[in-house]
C-alpha cells in the first residue's frame, strides 16, 4: 500500500514538472563534469603560467648575475628574486588545483582555494604598497647601495659587480658621481665611472639607479600584461573551485 502511494505520488510531481531523485542527479552530475573540466583548464592555464614567471625570474637572474654583489634592494635583483618566489608559489598551487579538479577531493579543493586566496591577498597588498610608498622604497634602495659603496675597496666581489654595473650601463654612483666622493682612494673615481682612459676622467652623466629601473620597467611591460591575465585566471580558478566545492557536497548528498 505504501509503496502504491509513493509511486502515485513521483507520477504526480513528474506530471508536474518536477524532475525526480534520478534526474537530479544526473543534472548534478553534468555540472560536476562541467566545472571539473573548466577548473583543470584554467589550473593548467595557471601552472604554464607560473612557469613562464619562474622562467622569466631565472633569465633575469643570470643576466643580471655580474651585479650578484648589490644588495638585493637593486630593482633587477629584487625583480628576479620576486619572479622566482612568485612562479615557484604559482606552479605548486596550479598543479594542486589541477590535482583537486581531477580528484574531486573537497580537502584538496579548500586547500587550493584557501591558498590561492591568501596569494591573491597577498599580490593585491603588494601592488597597494609599491603604488603609495614607491617614492620611500626607492629612497630606501638608494640609501643601502650607497651604504654598500663604503666597501667597493675592501669587498672584491662587491668592485667587481659595481664596475659591471657602469660599464654595461654606461653610469655612474647611484643618484650621480658625487657618491663616490670619499668611498675610493685619493678621491678618485672609479675607472668604470670614466668614458675613456685618459688621465682626466670624463665621468657617465646618468645615476646608475635611474638606468637599471629604467631598464628593468623597459623589459618588464610584457610581463605585467602577462601578470595581469595571470591574475584574471586566478579570480577564475577561485570561482570554479568553491563551484565545484559544493557541486561535489550537492552531488554526496542527493547519493545520501
Amino acid at each position: 500500500m505504501k509503496k502504491n502511494q509513493k509511486t502515485a505520488a513521483l507520477l504526480i510531481l513528474e506530471r508536474k514538472g518536477v524532475p525526480n531523485r534520478k534526474q537530479r542527479m544526473s543534472v548534478s552530475g553534468g555540472c560536476l563534469c562541467c566545472v571539473k573540466y573548466l577548473m583543470f583548464i584554467f589550473n593548467l592555464i595557471f601552472w604554464l603560467g607560473g612557469c613562464g614567471l619562474f622562467g622569466v625570474g631565472v633569465w633575469l637572474a643570470f643576466t643580471q648575475s655580474e651585479f650578484s654583489s648589490l644588495p638585493l634592494s637593486f630593482p633587477s635583483l629584487s625583480a628576479a628574486n620576486l619572479l622566482l618566489v612568485a612562479g615557484g608559489i604559482t606552479m605548486v598551487t596550479g598543479f594542486l588545483g589541477c590535482l583537486g579538479a581531477l580528484k574531486e577531493q573537497k580537502c584538496l579543493l579548500m586547500t587550493f582555494f584557501v591558498i590561492l586566496l591568501f596569494l591573491v591577498l597577498i599580490e593585491v597588498a603588494l601592488i597597494v604598497v609599491l603604488s603609495v610608498y614607491h617614492e620611500e622604497l626607492d629612497k630606501k634602495a638608494k640609501d643601502d647601495l650607497r651604504e654598500g659603496m663604503k666597501d667597493y675597496l675592501k669587498n672584491k666581489g662587491l668592485k667587481t659587480s659595481w664596475d659591471n654595473m657602469q660599464a654595461t650601463f654606461k653610469c655612474c654612483g647611484v643618484s650621480n658621481y658625487t657618491d663616490w666622493h670619499n668611498k675610493t682612494s685619493n678621491g678618485k673615481l672609479p675607472e668604470s665611472c670614466c668614458r675613456d682612459n685618459t688621465d682626466h676622467c670624463h665621468y657617465w652623466e646618468e645615476p646608475c639607479y635611474d638606468k637599471a629601473k629604467n631598464w628593468l620597467l623597459d623589459n618588464m611591460t610584457s610581463v605585467l600584461g602577462f601578470g595581469v591575465c595571470i591574475g584574471i585566471v586566478q579570480i577564475l580558478a577561485l570561482v570554479f573551485s568553491l563551484l565545484m566545492y559544493c557541486q561535489i557536497l550537492r552531488a554526496e548528498k542527493y547519493m545520501d
